[in-house]
C-alpha cells in the first residue's frame, strides 16, 4: 500500500502506538479514555435497567417460558425473575474473550445455557441484544483506546471494511433463517457439524499464518465472502460469526487489533438488525422471554469496557496467535458438545 493509502487505512494509529509506547506505558489510561469508559458503563447500566423491566414481562408477547430451570425455580406462570449469578460469571468470561479476540460469545454461551436448562427463546433474542449493544460500545471504545480510527471523509479502509462485512452479513442472516429453518429445515446436528468443521479449518489456517513472519497482502474484497459466510452461520446456529469475520480479516491482510474493532462494529450492526427481525416476529405471534437479559448486561458492563483496553495493551504479534488459537479452542469445544448428536446421526456406536 502507498503512503497515502496507509494514512487513510484506520489501523495506522494502533501500529504507531505499538512502536512508540511499551505495554506498561499503554496500560496507563489518559483522562479522556477514563471518561469514555465511564460513559460506556453508564450506557450499559441503562440497558441493564431496561433489561430488568423487560424481564418482568410487561408486554403480551413477553412471557415466562416454562424451561427446565424456570420449573426448578418455581416461576412457571409468574413474572418473577432474579439475577442468575452463574450466568453472570459465564457471560463475563465469554464477553471478555469475545471483545478481545473478536469471537466466541454466541458460539460458546448458547450451548452452555441450553445445557443448563434454558429455552432457545430465552437465549437467542437476549444474546442478539447483548451483542448488538456490546458491539456498538466496543466500536466507540476501540477508537478511544487507539486500536482503530473511523474516518468517513475521506473514507478509511476500516469504514469500507465495515460496509463490506455488515451489508452481506445482514442479507445472509435474513436468507439463512428463512431457507434453513422454513424451506429446507436442515437438522440442527448438521448445522453444528458444519460450524465446527469451519471453525477448525479456519483456526488451523490462521494459526499457521499468525505464527509465520510473512505479511499478507491487503485484499478487502475477500471480506464480502467471509461476511456472507459469517452471516449465514449466525442465522442458522446463533454463533460462528465472530470467528469467521475476524479470521477472515487476518487472512485478508488486516492487522489483528483493528480487525477486532471492525468485527465489533460489524457484529453490532448485524445483531441490531437481528433484533429488528425478532421484534417483527413478535407481531406474528412469537413469544420470547427476557429472563436472562439483566444477568447478561451485568456481565457486559465490566467486560465490554475492559476488553478493548486489553487489546490496546498487548502487542499485535500476541493477538495474531491468540485469535486463531482461541478459534481452535472454540472449535474443539463446539465439537465436544455436539459430538453425541453427530455420532447418533452418523450411526456411530
Amino acid at each position: 500500500m502507498s503512503e497515502e493509502q496507509v494514512k487513510k487505512a484506520g489501523w495506522e494509529i494502533a501500529q504507531k502506538l505499538d512502536k512508540e509506547k511499551t505495554a506498561w506505558e499503554r496500560l496507563i489510561p489518559e483522562k479522556s479514555q477514563i471518561k469514555a469508559a465511564l460513559y460506556s458503563m453508564g450506557i450499559l447500566f441503562v440497558v441493564f435497567l431496561i433489561g430488568c423491566w423487560l424481564a418482568g414481562n410487561p408486554f403480551e408477547a413477553t412471557q415466562r417460558i416454562p424451561s427446565k430451570i424456570v420449573k426448578e425455580m418455581g416461576w412457571v406462570g409468574t413474572n418473577e425473575w432474579a439475577i442468575i449469578w452463574s450466568v453472570v460469571w459465564i457471560a463475563m468470561f465469554f464477553e471478555f474473550m469475545d471483545a478481545t479476540a473478536g469471537m466466541g460469545f454466541g458460539t460458546a454461551i448458547t450451548p452452555l445455557l441450553l445445557l443448563i436448562g434454558f429455552d432457545p427463546k430465552q437465549i437467542v433474542p437476549v444474546v442478539m441484544i447483548q451483542q448488538g449493544v456490546a458491539g456498538l460500545i466496543g466500536t466507540f471504545l476501540h477508537a478511544e483506546y487507539q486500536n482503530v480510527e473511523w474516518k468517513f471523509k475521506p473514507m478509511s479502509e476500516t469504514i469500507k471494511l465495515w460496509l463490506y462485512i455488515a451489508i452481506p452479513g445482514m442479507a445472509a442472516v435474513a436468507f439463512s433463517v428463512t431457507s434453513v429453518y422454513a424451506v429446507f429445515k436442515v437438522a440442527k446436528v448438521w448445522i453444528n457439524l458444519y460450524v465446527c468443521a469451519l471453525l477448525l479449518g479456519m483456526g488451523l489456517i490462521s494459526l499457521y499464518q499468525g505464527m509465520s513472519r510473512r505479511e499478507r497482502p491487503y485484499r478487502p474484497k475477500r471480506m464480502i465472502f467471509f461476511a456472507a459466510l459469517a452471516g449465514f452461520n449466525k442465522g442458522v446456529g446463533g454463533g460462528g460469526y465472530g470467528p469467521v469475520v475476524t479470521i477472515g480479516g487476518l487472512l485478508s491482510g488486516v492487522p489483528a487489533k483493528s480487525m477486532m474493532a471492525v468485527t465489533a462494529i460489524s457484529e453490532g450492526t448485524v445483531s441490531t438488525f437481528s433484533i429488528l427481525v425478532w421484534l417483527a416476529m413478535l407481531s406474528g405471534g412469537v413469544v420470547i422471554d427476557y429472563l436472562l437479559l439483566p444477568s447478561m448486561m451485568i456481565a457486559t458492563i465490566l467486560s465490554a469496557v475492559v476488553a478493548p483496553w486489553a487489546t490496546r495493551v498487548f502487542p499485535e504479534r500476541i493477538w495474531q496467535v491468540v485469535v486463531p488459537a482461541y478459534s481452535l479452542i472454540l472449535a474443539f469445544y463446539s465439537t465436544y458438545k455436539a459430538w453425541p448428536d453427530i455420532k447418533k446421526a452418523l450411526g456411530i456406536s
